[in-house]
């Protein structure tokens, strides 16, 4: 394709660079070899350059993707030890482990998993590209057919050699920022095609390792739904409002009853049975003459020839009552998604009792379950805002400048006398106030258009005290979110007749927050008004921990226990006041902000912190590679009710030792934080972080619709989580992945003795999973690369890059010693084969860059023509190390 599309001799010159990169890794040859050749390289050729690499890359990650399919189909083939971490595998080790059939279904009744698909900048593929990607594993999956012809095998490669040279014509990103209505369509993208196709074969596993394994056939509960956040983030972006909430909610709408009618319109042609031939429940029979009187113009798409065709007579009519569903209250549409699948249900029933188990019931069932699962609104739409625009509106509201200056008794004594109607907002013309209301009244219009399920969480960035919940209660109510109380008339003297029907859910982001969650927890729940809101909600207090702040607040391995921590005293307190807590995951792509594999995730938790329940944010790139192809997006979900299962069910066992292991944690985590914080409040270092990485570069990618920062930058407090990972990253140092880590080890081994600590690694799964997570980042790092980076922050490269150098050379010598290992992923063989692998080849790009960076800065970051190659770079190397924030 390179030959072709540019010349033969410019594939000669990528090989030589390619092959200078291996050797460089092998022999351990000086930087300066392979990148003296790519300095000053004329604009266009360098992007050229890069891109050849980055599309190398993608063409890796999909036969790497590809291959998984392959190994999963080996497993399935070989039909002896099921494959690890599939749903038989996973039922197996819990009837292993003592689990009866009955604890596993009653678990079963209460299973929650639920992926939210979030519109943060870390994807840099456009959906064009997608699609070619989708073509190629389609070529490649149909190659692994022995049989196929030499003809078909021909076709096969020109099918894949059609996408790569027209992905190749095609540029990586649009030039234009991406609008919120662009990131709801690429979210679509994955949830109405992979995800939406793969649904049903979820249950259908988990049914036949119910079967194979306990021996049991049971009908499943719901166990499976989605939710999005893209048009209801406001944190920090202008751009989402009350209008984008509604677009939002119209557009998954639309989207997923087209899906339906499509379905049934397969149906329909599918269920061609006839009187005479079978037998029909007379039920059926029933709701046919019950439509046909109901639903004229529906019935009216019944054709003659139909007479004698009962399926396929209810299945017009469910199909025209789709149709009608479009608009909104119409007389001949669904009122709700459960009146559709009651309707289906009841042909699935019919074919089972008629012979047509194997004649069209098991197709009927899957649009059942995909209708059990998508309802009429596809995703939930989780609504999110920062604490401190609420006090911006309250304090216009309320006519208090000092609003924000007051205590948070004083603040909730206002709230509560708000709440209980003694003290009124005055009318005010304030923007932000009046924005606000106006996304509680569309929430409140969506209730009534969409249904309860169209709406999610409403959560709250930076929370700090109960004062910040109360106020989303007050907003609420000013702005009309307002649903009849079931609790009037208990006896508990109330005059107000209406309730706030949201669950509010408080986001703790930074280690200060983490570490007075437990205290904010126990003031809401001891507010009275809040306790009777809650007990309207059933009880349960959803509480968001964000793993990305975190981090960045803190570093690596004091938000690892800050978060770990968290949940168990949260837990404590929720025990003590009877209700149910359940977490919701901020996790990131990446280590640094939570990335993590599910399984040893979830195992390492707290115990009790699963519980059923599964909620965890799905991001960027992640979502690509975890949903992008349907085989894998069946496989990624049986992993993670898999884990949920094992977590909830036989959680790790109590530790006698752990008591003295949290004590040695904490201690630590402090060191680390300690250092961590040495580094990024040292002076300079902001100076430094904007000379030794690309950030001014990502800034300029329109990647997402969301501002980089969340205000001024006045320091790495306001640059937001993810482009502080991303450009790190990108220079191949990963600091946020490692740093402080290493003087926390360094001083633990002191204080405690190395076999203690090794201990803990060996035998303690939370120290265990977040090394080897801090393992995997130190492999993917190239001091080399990322000194190449730092010296272009001129005399700041001296001081600062010496920290980084000594601080990562403690990191990687203390992991190993306590890991008794001689190298990194020693044992992990097949990722670091992975990373071995790839590294070479990212290394060209990485070094393009740095040359590129220079000149663009120099010319006062005025060229485009730089741009565009620095883009392309950037692009490449987030596809090598498959990773961006």
């Amino acid at each position: 394709m390179l030959a072709e599309q540019v010349a033969p001799a410019f594939l000669d010159e990528v090989e030589r660079v390619r092959t200078a990169a291996i050797a460089r890794r092998q022999e351990g040859a000086p930087l300066a070899g392979l990148a003296d050749p790519l300095a000053g390289l004329d604009t266009a050729h360098a992007e050229a350059l890069a891109r050849a690499f980055a599309t190398y890359f993608q063409a890796v990650n999909i036969a790497e993707r590809v291959h998984r399919i392959r190994r999963r189909r080996d497993y399935q083939r070989a039909g002896g030890a099921a494959q690890p971490e599939s749903l038989r595998d996973v039922l197996g080790r819990l009837k292993a482990q003592g689990v009866s059939a009955d604890e596993l279904l009653g678990l079963l009744l209460r299973l929650q998993v639920e992926p939210v698909f979030t519109a943060h900048p870390t994807e840099a593929v456009r959906a064009s590209l997608l699609e070619k990607e989708q073509a190629i594993v389609r070529a490649l999956v149909d190659g692994f057919d022995a049989g196929r012809t030499p003809q078909e095998c021909g076709e096969d490669e020109a099918r894949i050699h059609m996408a790569l040279a027209a992905g190749w014509q095609t540029a990586e990103a649009s030039p234009v920022r991406p609008s919120v209505q662009d990131e709801r369509d690429h979210v679509g993208f994955y949830l109405a095609d992979p995800i939406y196709r793969i649904v049903p074969a979820l249950y259908e596993a988990l049914a036949d390792a119910l079967q194979a394994v306990y021996g049991v056939a049971a009908p499943l509960p719901r166990l499976l739904a989605f939710a999005t956040w893209v048009g209801g983030d406001m944190d920090g972006n202008p751009n989402v409002g009350a209008d984008t909430i509604a677009a939002s909610l119209a557009s998954q709408r639309t989207q997923v009853l087209d899906r339906y009618i499509a379905d049934v319109a397969a149906l329909a042609r599918l269920l061609s049975q006839t009187d005479g031939r079978v037998q029909v429940d007379p039920r059926l029979r029933r709701r046919l003459d019950d439509c046909r009187e109901r639903y004229p113009q529906a019935a009216a798409r019944i054709r003659p020839r139909y007479a004698d065709m009962p399926y396929r007579s209810l299945l017009a009519v469910i199909g025209a009552r789709l149709e009608a569903t479009h608009e909104n209250g119409h007389p001949e549409g669904y009122a709700s998604a459960d009146e559709l699948r009651d309707d289906l249900a009841l042909i699935a029933a019919s074919l089972v009792d008629h012979r047509g188990l194997h004649a069209g019931a098991y197709a009927v069932q899957r649009l059942v379950w995909r209708v059990r699962t998508f309802g009429f609104h596809l995703a939930r739409l989780d609504v999110r805002q920062d604490s401190r625009v609420h006090d911006d509106a309250l304090a216009a509201l309320l006519g208090d400048a000092d609003w924000t200056a007051r205590t948070v008794d004083e603040r909730v004594a206002a709230l509560h006398a708000c709440l209980r109607g003694e003290r009124d907002f005055a009318a005010s013309e304030d923007s932000v106030a009046a924005s606000l209301r106006a996304v509680f009244a569309t929430l409140r219009d969506a209730r009534q258009r969409y249904g309860t399920a169209a709406t999610g969480l409403y959560i709250i960035s930076m929370a700090r005290s109960a004062a910040d919940v109360l106020a989303v209660l007050a907003l609420a109510r000013h702005g009309g979110l307002l649903a009849p109380s079931p609790r009037r008339g208990e006896g508990r003297g109330e005059k107000e007749s209406t309730v706030v029907p949201l669950d509010i859910a408080p986001l703790f982001e930074t280690i200060d927050d983490l570490k007075n969650a437990p205290a904010t927890l126990r003031a809401l729940l001891d507010d009275p008004l809040y306790r009777d809101h809650l007990a309207v909600r059933g009880d349960r207090q959803w509480v968001m921990l964000g793993y990305s702040d975190s981090c960045k607040d803190g570093g690596t391995l004091a938000s690892r226990w800050g978060l770990q921590r968290a949940q168990v005293e949260l837990l404590e307190v929720a025990r003590e006041y009877g209700i149910a807590l359940a977490f919701f995951h901020g996790r990131g792509g990446s280590a640094s902000r939570g990335g993590a594999r599910i399984t040893p995730a979830l195992l390492s938790s707290p115990r009790g912190s699963v519980a059923g329940v599964l909620r965890v944010t799905e991001q960027g790139e992640v979502i690509h590679r975890k949903y992008g192809i349907r085989a894998l997006a069946l496989r990624n979900l049986e992993q993670t009710v898999g884990a949920v299962l094992r977590a909830s069910l036989r959680p790790r066992e109590e530790e006698s030792r752990e008591g003295l292991w949290r004590e040695h944690m904490h201690a630590l985590s402090a060191r680390s934080r300690q250092a961590y914080r040495a580094l990024v409040e040292r002076e300079g270092f902001v100076d430094y972080f904007r000379s030794a990485t690309p950030i001014d570069v990502i800034e300029r990618m329109a990647l997402g619709s969301r501002p980089s920062r969340r205000r001024s930058m006045r320091g790495v407090e306001d640059l937001r989580a993810i482009p502080w990972v991303f450009a790190w990253t990108q220079c191949r140092s990963i600091l946020t992945g490692w740093y402080g880590l290493g003087s926390a080890l360094e001083w633990g081994v002191a204080e405690y003795g190395e076999a203690a600590l090794a201990e803990m690694a060996r035998d303690w799964p939370f120290f265990a999973n977040a090394l080897a997570d801090v393992e995997m980042v130190l492999a993917k790092c190239d001091l080399a690369i990322a000194e190449a980076f730092s010296r272009l922050a001129g005399d700041l490269h001296e001081p600062f890059f010496a920290l980084l150098r000594a601080e990562f050379e403690r990191t990687r010598d203390g992991l190993l010693r306590l890991k008794g290992a001689g190298e990194l992923l020693q044992g992990e063989p097949r990722l670091a084969a992975s990373i071995r692998l790839r590294n070479p080849y990212i290394d060209p790009m990485s070094l393009l860059q740095v040359d590129l960076l220079g000149r663009w800065r120099s010319g006062e970051r005025e060229d485009d023509s730089l741009l565009r190659a620095l883009v392309a770079c950037v692009n490449g190397v987030a596809q090598g190390l498959e990773n961006t924030g």
